[in-house]
């Protein structure tokens, strides 16, 4: 049963993942990660964070995978020193003098070796694994072909993770110089600012009025920009492939993203695993992945050649998600407000926390731990006082919302289908 690994950017994210079926999760502190845009983790919240983890059963690793400089490793030492107490799982590392540093300090430290070291053959794999790692976070650029020759070259004990779904690099691995030489923000060391998604013109020096367009289609020039990935229609490919952990991109994502993404892999390898012989995929699930900000999908190099297929998009920017409207909470049936009947024709109140405006007449849809979305009319908002709203309309505001069937803490409401 291959683990599903979930990205958590911050700790309501974190929350998600593992209530919507992540096996595990991924996260940075304040220092040393790739994603220094993300809000990630104090020192402090990264002991609350693996307490939380570990709590329900479930494995915590910290990425610490940017390429340090000199100056940096006095500061790296300090950073390990500070949080080795709280007990994470493993470290991302993909940077050699990070990872004799970590088991020069932490000697008992389970690596796992990432996606930027750019592990393409058994060769280097072995090599990786001499020195003492675990895991190896496989180069995004391989087939499930490669992929399956990596495997039979490693002893069963070193574990193969490979991403499966979320945003790809134009880069060979995410190697790329372009942001630091444009704008003087390392993307080796967690700063990338993405010029590759950036829309690109030549001009003709004494022409300057006339940008042309390197390429070009009806909606302009996009020769960099990378598809997202999306493999949930594979997941048996995948999984016989000889693949230990199913890796999830999303830290810079919203939490709506993370529930919705973990929740549909989580039902996809379920129904796999539950009966392989007669599954058959759900192509509900895509509509769930449908309903998440994303480029256009593509399945990555795992069926595809980066030669022949370069997967970059034909449009800039995202195809947007579904609004998300709030989160139920927990509450007690029995302390409504006056004004606010329990029960009736109309279903159950239910409490809620919110995210984005949502107004009396909307279609909405909640989604809940394994289950598709499932959609209703908002008849009915009552406010913390039992009065009578026409829309929750302030941010975090709570709110009691009139749902037709059962809804759980944590389960997500979401704008529906007109």
């Amino acid at each position: 049963m291959p683990e599903l690994l979930s990205p958590a950017g911050n700790f309501e994210k974190l929350r998600a993942a593992l209530l919507y079926g992540a096996d595990a999760v991924y996260l940075a502190g304040n220092c040393f990660g790739m994603r220094s845009a993300a809000d990630n983790f104090t020192d402090e919240e990264l002991f609350a964070a693996t307490e939380y983890v570990h709590e329900r059963g479930k494995k915590l690793y910290l990425t610490v995978n940017t390429m340090p400089h000199t100056h940096e490793y006095p500061r790296l030492r300090s950073y390990l020193k500070n949080i080795v107490a709280a007990g994470m799982d493993a470290f991302i590392v993909a940077d050699l003098g990070v990872l004799s540093t970590i088991k020069e300090i932490i000697p008992d430290a389970e690596i796992h070796i990432s996606t930027q070291a750019s592990i393409v053959s058994p060769e280097a794999a072995r090599a990786y694994a001499s020195l003492g790692a675990k895991r190896l976070v496989l180069a995004r650029e391989l087939s499930l072909d490669e992929i399956k020759a990596i495997r039979d070259g490693l002893p069963p004990e070193v574990e193969l993770e490979a991403f499966v779904h979320g945003s790809m690099c134009v880069s060979y691995s995410g190697r790329c110089l372009l942001s630091n030489s444009l704008t003087g923000r390392d993307a080796n060391r967690g700063a990338c600012t993405q010029p590759c998604r950036w829309n690109y013109k030549i001009i003709e020096e004494k022409r300057p009025e006339e940008p042309y367009p390197i390429e070009e289609n009806e909606l302009g020039s996009f020769i960099m920009s990378s598809k997202d990935m999306c493999t949930v229609h594979i997941v048996p490919e995948l999984i016989a492939a000889g693949i230990d952990s199913f890796k999830i991109e999303g830290r810079m994502k919203s939490a709506y993203y993370t529930a919705v993404v973990t929740n549909a892999y989580r039902m996809a390898i379920d129904a796999y695993l539950a009966d392989p012989d007669t599954y058959v995929f759900d192509t509900r699930i895509l509509n769930e992945l449908d309903s998440v900000s994303h480029r256009e999908y593509a399945t990555g190099y795992y069926l595809d050649k980066p030669i022949e297929n370069a997967q970059t998009a034909s449009n800039t920017g995202y195809i947007r998600e579904k609004a998300y409207f709030a989160t139920a909470v927990e509450y007690n049936p029995n302390e409504l407000p006056l004004g606010i009947e329990y029960e009736n024709e109309g279903g159950r109140v239910y409490k809620f926390i919110q995210r984005n405006k949502v107004s009396v007449g909307d279609s909405a849809e909640i989604i809940s731990p394994r289950c598709i979305g499932k959609g209703f009319k908002v008849g009915e908002i009552y406010g913390e006082k039992g009065e009578a709203l026409e829309a929750a309309p302030h941010p975090a505001m709570l709110f009691y919302v009139r749902v037709p069937f059962e809804v759980s803490v944590g389960d997500i409401m979401r704008s529906g289908k007109e």
